[in-house]
Parts: C-alpha cells; sequence; structure tokens
C-alpha cells in the first residue's frame, strides 16, 4: 500500500468515526420513542424489549401533530420563498451592475451572517413585537427572510458572476426587461444553486427552536413540532418516551426531504464548484 492509499483509508476511518458520533444520539431517540418510562429510565442505551407506537399514537393526539405539522408547513414555505426570490434578485442585480453603492449592498447584505442570533434575539423581539410579527405562523416565516437571506445571496453572487453576461445582452436586444430577463433566462439557470439552498433552508426552518420559542410559544395553537416536543420536558417532571417519539415525529419529515433531495444537492455543490 503506498502513502496516498494509506491516507486515505485512515482518513475514511476518521469520517466513519465522526458520522457514528453524531448519529449516536439520534439512534437512541429513536430506540426510547419505543420504550415505556421505565425502560427509559432503567437503561437509556438498551434496545425496547417490546417496541410499541403507543407513544406516538399518544403524542399524535396530545399534541394535535396534524395541526402543528401545518404551522411548520406553512412557516418554512414562506421562509423559503421569500429567501429565494429576494436573494436571488439581490445576487443578480449586485453582480451585474458593478458600483461602489453595489459593492456596499452586497457587503452590508452578507454582514449579518457574522453575527451570532444570540446577541440580537431581545432586540428581534421587542423589534417584531412592535410591528405585529410575533404570535403568528406567518409572521415567523417573514422573519426568516431576514435571517436566511444573507448567506442566500452569498452563494447565489457567486454563481450568478458565472454566468457570461452575453445571455443578459441578448434578452435585452429581443426587447425583454431586467425583471423579465432575470425571471425568464437567468432563473432558471439558478436551479442547481437554489436546489442546494432551498435544501439547506428547509433543514433549518423546519427543526428551529430558539425563534419559534422566542416569536409563537405564546399559543398552542401557533406552535411548532420541535416546541411540541420540548412540552414535555419539565423542570419537575420528564416524560422521556414522548419527548423522544415527539422528536423524532418532528425531524423525520426534513430528514425523508433530505433523503429525497440529496443527489440534487450533490449536482448543485458540483455545478457550483466547476463554475467556480
Amino acid at each position: 500500500m503506498n502513502k496516498r492509499t494509506t491516507g486515505l483509508i485512515i482518513l475514511e476511518v476518521i469520517l466513519v468515526v465522526l458520522a457514528l458520533m453524531f448519529l449516536f444520539p439520534l439512534f437512541l431517540m429513536v430506540i426510547n420513542s419505543f420504550k415505556t418510562l421505565g425502560e427509559v429510565l432503567r437503561d437509556v442505551l438498551a434496545l425496547p424489549k417490546s417496541p410499541s407506537f403507543a407513544n406516538f399514537i399518544f403524542v399524535w393526539k396530545y399534541v394535535r401533530y396534524p395541526r402543528l405539522f401545518l404551522n411548520n408547513v406553512i412557516i418554512t414555505v414562506i421562509g423559503i420563498v421569500g429567501i429565494v426570490i429576494f436573494s436571488s434578485i439581490a445576487a443578480y442585480m449586485q453582480s451585474r451592475y458593478k458600483s461602489k453603492f453595489s459593492t456596499f449592498l452586497y457587503f452590508f447584505c452578507v454582514m449579518p451572517m457574522l453575527i451570532p442570533f444570540q446577541t440580537i434575539m431581545i432586540t428581534v423581539l421587542k423589534l417584531m413585537s412592535s410591528i405585529k410579527l410575533t404570535g403568528s405562523t406567518w409572521g415567523l416565516g417573514i422573519q426568516y427572510w431576514g435571517f436566511g437571506i444573507p448567506l442566500a445571496v452569498f452563494i447565489y453572487h457567486g454563481f450568478v458572476k458565472m454566468i457570461p453576461r452575453e445571455i443578459d445582452e441578448s434578452a435585452m436586444v429581443d426587447g425583454a426587461t431586467t425583471l423579465r430577463t432575470y425571471f425568464q433566462v437567468i432563473f432558471p439557470l439558478l436551479r442547481p444553486v437554489s436546489t442546494t439552498i432551498i435544501v439547506i433552508d428547509v433543514m433549518w426552518i423546519w427543526n428551529d427552536f430558539l425563534l419559534p420559542l422566542l416569536m409563537v410559544n405564546s399559543s398552542k395553537s401557533t406552535q411548532t413540532l420541535t416546541l411540541a416536543a420540548y412540552g414535555f420536558i419539565g423542570q419537575y417532571n420528564t416524560d422521556w418516551q414522548y419527548a423522544m417519539a415527539a422528536m423524532v415525529m418532528a425531524v423525520m419529515p426534513s430528514v425523508i426531504f433530505f433523503v429525497i433531495m440529496q443527489k440534487d444537492i450533490v449536482k448543485g455543490v458540483v455545478v457550483g464548484a466547476v463554475k467556480a
């Protein structure tokens, strides 16, 4: 074996170990969701003696799962649509019209990526409360625009720069306006990178906990699935078996979506790398 082969084997072993470390908590969550509370308290690592779906049935009824699932869908769809449309348009305009002002706008758009949410969450809560965007699913979806657009603009901007300007000029010669050129010519070319952004942001928005806790936790009718799972954890008593089942039911839709779309993610990353 040469040094390169040995190095690749060592790297693969390290990656497998890291993957197992990250998957182990997920494994514990799944196996404990099929146990009774007594089994969970006796041995967290043991497999369930008699697996049962009773925990899932209870959670489905108790938290009104269909209603909370719909809340998650509304929040995620509103967030994704806004992020994709506004960030792609901003990136397109900033990359096509070069000036000091457009450069300033670009850095102004991506700068929030450097600011930890925890440092501004109280200010954001007061601001959103003053403009009546708290306590509603659509209001929470709109708030994700501000937190998701910076990274999306950064990704789109690098991709749009690699699209030849001659394509825009050809469309303009045929009488297309700037917006029509964008929507009918440029935006379809952004499909690979758009898919990557959509999948990343769906995983983030669907499973987010902190922002929904601040903005929509005042009413059970506006809660998300992750907040409902947190509801089984109390200061003096915790129903671990229901909490684990609720978490499985909360994350499973996003995991299924990721598995279905993973080929498109890889394709988008590859196309972006080739263009770069």
